[in-house]
C-alpha cells in the first residue's frame, strides 16, 4: 500500500503547473515554463522518497496546451532525457503514478468536436507516461461523462468509444465513481463491458451511492484491477464542515481515515489523498497507517 496526494507539494515552494493564457503562446515561453515544471516535479519526486508518500498524481499541465494545435515546439523530442530521467527515478522507488484529465475530457459526449479534443487529451496523457517508459500499472482516471438525457445510451456510447481508443490509451485509462450521475455499481457494470479497471472514490460513494457497504465494494472492485494493472487505486476524502456537500475537506479526518483502514483490511490498495492541504495529511496517514501490514516501504530491495 503506497499513500499519496495529488499534484502539487504546498511546502517545497514550487509548482509544476505553471501555464499562461493561449493568446501569449511562443515556442520560447512554452520550452521555458515545460522545463520549470519538470524541474519542480522533481523535487516533489525527491521531496517525497524520504518521507515516504510513494503515490502521486502528476498534473496535467505539465506541458500547457500540450493538446493544443497551436502547440507547435517539439517538446516530446526536447525533453525525452528530461522524462526518461524521471521516469527512472519513479522505477527505482517505486512510485505510484497516475494523472486525472480535466473534467471537459468527455468520452461519452455525443458532441463530436468534443470528443476529438477529448481523445487528443487522452493522447497526451499517454504520451507523458510513455515518455517516463512506465509500465502500464501507471494510469490516467476519468469520469464516465455526461447523461445527455439517457444514461443508458451514454453508458453504451461511453463504452463504444472506449472500444476503439488507441491501444496506448487503453490500457492506461481507468474510471471512477463520481458524486451525482455515475455511481460505483454503474462503473462496474462497464468494466463488466470493457474491462477497464474501475478506481474507488470513498468520498464520492458516500454522497452518491446504492447503499451498498464500503467493504463489500472494495472487494468487487478491487476484482476488475489485473495483475498488469497494479494493486487497486482508492481514492480518499472526507466532507468539509460548513460547505457545500461534495467539498473535499481541508484536513485529513484521523478517526474517518482509521476507520476507513480497518473496514478495508486485508485488500490491498493505493491511497490517494484527495484532501485540500495535500502532502500534510498524506504524512499524517502515513503516521496513522504505520502498523498497517500493507504499508510498504517503496524502496528496492537492495
Amino acid at each position: 500500500m503506497r499513500i499519496g496526494y495529488p499534484c502539487i507539494n504546498r511546502s517545497i515552494g514550487c509548482t509544476p503547473s505553471r501555464t499562461f493564457r493561449l493568446a501569449s503562446y511562443s515556442d520560447d515561453r512554452l520550452r521555458d515554463t515545460v522545463q520549470a515544471n519538470l524541474s519542480c516535479l522533481g523535487s516533489i519526486l525527491k521531496h517525497n522518497v524520504p518521507q515516504g508518500m510513494l503515490f502521486l498524481r502528476i498534473t496535467s499541465d505539465i506541458v500547457p496546451f500540450g493538446s493544443h494545435p497551436v502547440c507547435t515546439f517539439p517538446w516530446q523530442e526536447h525533453f525525452l532525457d528530461e522524462f526518461q530521467r524521471l521516469g527512472e527515478y519513479i522505477r527505482k522507488y517505486r512510485f505510484r503514478i497516475s494523472m486525472h484529465p480535466d473534467q471537459f475530457v468527455l468520452i461519452n459526449t455525443p458532441d463530436p468536436d468534443v470528443l476529438k479534443r477529448s481523445i487528443d487529451e487522452l493522447l497526451y496523457h499517454a504520451r507523458i507516461l510513455d515518455l517516463m517508459e512506465l509500465d502500464r500499472s501507471a494510469k490516467i482516471q476519468l469520469h464516465v461523462g455526461g447523461v445527455y438525457g439517457n444514461k443508458g445510451a451514454s453508458m453504451e456510447r461511453f463504452i463504444r468509444v472506449y472500444d476503439g481508443l488507441d491501444e496506448m490509451i487503453r490500457q492506461r485509462l481507468v474510471i471512477e465513481n463520481d458524486e451525482r450521475l455515475y455511481s460505483a455499481a454503474d462503473c462496474r457494470a462497464i468494466h463488466q463491458r470493457t474491462g477497464i479497471p474501475v478506481i474507488f472514490d470513498v468520498f464520492h460513494h458516500s454522497i452518491h451511492n446504492n447503499g451498498e457497504p464500503i467493504k463489500d465494494l472494495i472487494l468487487s472492485l478491487s476484482r476488475t484491477w489485473r495483475t498488469a494493472d497494479g494493486i487497486p487505486m482508492v481514492d480518499y476524502s472526507t466532507q468539509q464542515p460548513g460547505k457545500r456537500v461534495g467539498a473535499h475537506a481541508e484536513h485529513i479526518d484521523q478517526e474517518d481515515f482509521r476507520k476507513f483502514l480497518a473496514v478495508t483490511k486485508p485488500v490491498d490498495l493505493d491511497l490517494m489523498l484527495e484532501i485540500k492541504d495535500k502532502e500534510k495529511s498524506a504524512l499524517a496517514a502515513l503516521g496513522i497507517a504505520r502498523d498497517d501490514p500493507r504499508l510498504g516501504t517503496g524502496t528496492q530491495d537492495d
